[in-house]
């Protein structure tokens, strides 16, 4: 549901830029649809990784997956939250 919702605001953002909102509109619109495809180019293959049959959880491999997964996930949460607030500020100028 996230990433429909994700790709919905991202089409929201790009209609408000092209009735003139302004360029800011088109950052918020990128910021809030690039965690789409960094999810599924970036973090899915570290997931497709941690989801292999007979992994051992406690192996120091899995430790170090679960770092780096956790690392993108951070990415992927600041840009949503970057485009949160951008929208918001967007919304409360006007």
């Amino acid at each position: 549901m996230q990433a429909s919702l994700a790709i919905v605001s991202f089409l929201a953002g790009i209609g408000a830029w092209l009735c003139g909102g302004g360029p800011w509109w088109l950052a918020g619109a990128v910021l809030i649809g690039l965690p789409v495809p960094f999810t599924l180019f970036v973090i899915k293959p570290t997931n497709n990784q941690l989801l292999v049959p007979g992994r051992d959880p406690a192996s120091a491999d899995t430790r170090v997956l679960l770092e780096r997964w956790a690392r993108l996930h951070a990415v992927r949460s600041v840009l949503g939250l970057a485009a949160t607030l951008l929208y918001l500020g967007l919304i409360l100028r006007d």
